[in-house]
């Protein structure tokens, strides 16, 4: 018997065909954006310990430059304010007197507006008297010659004040200029230590140690070349007692001669080694030695104060403002900058520094300290660090110089 019952279709399924597909587009699509993206920038080796000491002291060395500039238009700022200032007194002072002249000559002329007009026949035949009318006219006369002075008088005022108002308004100008590049400057500065504070940040505990080993080689390369410049000088100085006993027992010599008449030694006037003074070389040496001391002794008070850069005491100092600080205890007075500072007095050799003089260093004359001997000096170093003594070697020297 056959079967009513429909026979069942058969649908065929695809999906696991059409996931394979989505998974291949999908793919292909992947290669492709990955094939068509720009290939990785290769990543800037880092830099060794050695790069960032060296790149962290040139930022330092820049920033003593931009403190050095910052000096400059911090000085001429100050100089400019108290010249704008003064001239604006004297503005106000002329402007007070040009008043003065003003109102003068506004009573002459209301009191010409009062009497009116007076023809010299309307005086005559209005006098008193012939005579009457003479004293009146040379009365008017002499007025006339006052109106005339005070006439004078007003235009003077008038052109001088006009003069100090445009002088003021130019040093106004010039004073604008100055607050510009103290601001420049300032903002220079905290650049530089800024992008040094960076470099810093980023070493890690083992190459802060690292860079610690580095500075303490260049320190104690700098002590040795100290301990060899003392060693020198105190050689020197030996030579040179030695030498100023045989000249002093050689003119002893000469002094104690027996002899009668006009022999070498036997008169009583200014035969050699006679006289009992120093001499102008020997006196101008005592004379700088003894401020040097009071130099010295200011210097050694600051030592452990905080460097901060643009000041000049009394709680911290840069490396200017303590030279100039030290020298002014001693009666002299420096310059603010180490631009101006290296321009005072005589200049002198390496070889011949004595306590006091003064120091500077690189070739942009950026940073001074002060001579103590035996190779050594008292400076402000940079940011960060105290006031210290210190091996005149530890930076590259461009020259010193005696301020007095």
């Amino acid at each position: 018997m056959a079967s009513h019952r429909k026979p069942r279709t058969r649908v065929r399924t695809t999906a696991p065909a059409l996931g394979i597909t989505t998974a291949a587009f999908a793919s292909v699509g992947l290669l492709a954006q990955t094939a068509g993206a720009a290939p990785a920038a290769p990543t800037a080796p880092k830099p060794t310990v050695e790069e960032v000491q060296k790149k962290v002291d040139d930022l330092y060395r820049q920033a003593g430059t931009a403190t050095q500039k910052y000096n400059l238009a911090k000085e001429k700022t100050e100089q400019q304010r108290k010249s704008v200032d003064g001239l604006l007194d004297a503005v106000a002072k002329r402007t007070e007197r040009l008043n003065e002249a003003r109102r003068k000559l506004g009573n002459y002329a209301a009191a010409q507006y009062r009497s009116g007009s007076v023809t010299p026949t309307a005086a005559l035949l209005l006098a008193d008297s012939p005579q009457a009318y003479f004293d009146q006219n040379r009365l008017m006369d002499r007025m006339t010659e006052r109106q005339k002075t005070d006439v004078t008088d007003f235009e003077q005022q008038q052109a001088a004040a006009s003069q100090q108002r445009a002088e003021a308004t130019r040093s106004l100008e010039t004073l604008t200029e100055s607050q510009a590049s103290l601001k420049a400057s300032k903002q220079d500065v905290q650049r530089k230590l800024g992008e040094a504070r960076e470099l810093l940040s980023r070493l890690t505990a083992e190459e802060k140690a690292r860079l610690a080993e580095l500075e303490k080689k260049r320190e104690a390369e700098a002590r040795r070349k100290a301990e060899a410049k003392a060693e020198a000088e105190r050689k020197r100085q030996q030579e040179e007692a030695q030498k100023a006993e045989s000249e002093t027992d050689t003119d002893t010599a000469t002094d104690t001669g027996t002899g009668t008449g006009t022999a070498p030694g036997s008169g009583t006037g200014t035969a050699p080694g006679s006289g009992t003074g120093t001499g102008t070389g020997a006196g101008s040496t005592d004379a700088y030695a003894v401020k040097a001391e009071k130099v010295l002794a200011f210097a050694r008070a600051q030592i452990g104060k905080p460097y901060v850069w643009g000041a000049a005491g009394p709680s911290s100092y840069d490396c200017s403002g303590l030279t100039q600080g030290a020298w002014k205890a001693a009666g002299v007075a420096l310059p603010r900058t180490t631009w101006d500072q290296v321009n005072v007095g005589t200049r002198v050799a390496t070889d011949n520094l004595r306590p006091g003089d003064l120091v500077f260093f690189y070739d942009d004359i950026s940073h001074v300290g002060i001579y103590i001997g035996g190779g050594k000096m008292i400076h402000a170093p940079k940011p960060g660090a105290y006031v210290r003594e210190e091996s005149v070697y530890y930076m590259p020297i461009y020259g010193s110089v005696r301020p007095a």
